[in-house]
């Protein structure tokens, strides 16, 4: 019998480090990200940075939208209503109540999630072209009565006026401040979006929008799983348009309406839907396009959009996120999927 010598006799953790753990391993990317876009007004001008918490709203906007689309395969196009009713709760509260934060986020929230699952409870009954066009007609019913409603809504002209959000009563007046604040909360929508994509309740909607009939087989009762993450989307869109009525301090009805909501549909498939992480890259690059690169281009920018979205149709069918999917068999499935 051979003895054991000292380096066979020690534990496997006294002759090499542990691996780190994976999960801390994936989320180094996004930690490195929000330290990056944390520092981000200390080197960059203050228009820089305002254009940068716009693509923090609208990237907050298409991961919520991402949920029903790529996790759930509920396509939609009128999101944007829970995103203007959220923005126009916000605004409405910080002028008449207290802009003391988080009571603009809650309002937003709440009423985004309110107004979803009012709407949600007969839209997810369909399915396909139909859910396509009833949220459609969901979204312009909404922005009509946004148009129409002046005492509450301020009609055509918009909710203006909105005050700054504050903490402990000092208003966040530097676009720095404003910039961190508008990062909190979409950091914190992002996190939930994340947190429900990556849970048990988040695998059967991905088993719903793979094969409903199966899932309904097995047991489960797909409606009821559907119109909960339509209105957890709808609640993290009101979120969205929280931030959007800080940052913009103006709430119109186009911000409800169905340009908005297109290009939030143009953002999740440009960034690569399923993926959470994807749209928010769709995100910033239709809002650069749209409000960086448009107005040199002599108002051409949507045109330039339209060739972006055929480009990456064409060339990237999985959207940009689908670019990392190709590095090996196997993979598609744990990189595709957030965990």
């Amino acid at each position: 019998m051979t003895p054991r010598t000292t380096a066979d006799a020690a534990p496997p953790s006294a002759t090499a480090a542990p691996e780190p753990p994976r999960r801390l391993l994936r989320a180094a990317p996004m930690a490195a990200t929000v330290v990056l876009l944390a520092a981000a007004p200390l080197f960059l001008a203050p228009y820089a940075t305002t254009t940068l918490s716009r693509i923090l709203v609208f990237a907050l906007l298409a991961a919520s939208l991402d949920l029903l689309v790529g996790i759930t395969g509920l396509p939609s196009l009128g999101h944007a209503a829970y995103f203007g009713v959220g923005a126009y709760a916000a605004g409405w509260i910080t002028i008449h109540l207290t802009p003391a934060v988080p009571v603009p986020l809650l309002a937003g929230a709440a009423f985004g999630g309110v107004a979803a699952a009012a709407t949600g409870w007969f839209a997810v009954r369909s399915a396909g072209v139909f859910f396509l066009m009833l949220t459609l007609a969901i979204g312009e019913i909404v922005r009509q009565v946004a148009q129409s409603w002046d005492s509450v809504t301020g009609g055509s002209n918009g909710l203006y006026g909105i005050d700054l959000p504050s903490v402990a009563g000092a208003p966040l007046g530097n676009v720095g401040l404003l910039h961190w604040y508008v990062l909190a909360g979409a950091v914190l929508g992002y996190a939930v979006l994340r947190a429900v994509a990556a849970s048990p309740f988040g695998a059967v909607l991905r088993g719903i929008r793979d094969n409903e009939p199966r899932m309904r087989a097995l047991g489960y009762r797909p409606y009821g799983y559907k119109l909960a993450a339509f209105v957890i989307a709808g609640s993290v869109a009101g979120v969205a348009g929280a931030l959007l009525a800080a940052q913009q301090r103006l709430v119109t009805p186009s911000d409800l309406g169905f340009t908005t909501a297109a290009l939030a549909l143009l953002a999740v498939v440009i960034g690569g839907a399923g993926t959470l992480w994807g749209p928010c890259l769709g995100a910033a690059v239709v809002v650069l396009v749209r409000d960086a690169l448009g107005p040199t281009l002599d108002g051409h920018g949507p045109l330039l959009l339209g060739v972006v979205f055929i480009a990456v149709v064409y060339l990237l069918p999985r959207g940009a996120a689908g670019v990392r999917l190709r590095r090996g068999p196997g993979r598609e499935q744990s990189e595709q999927e957030p965990t």
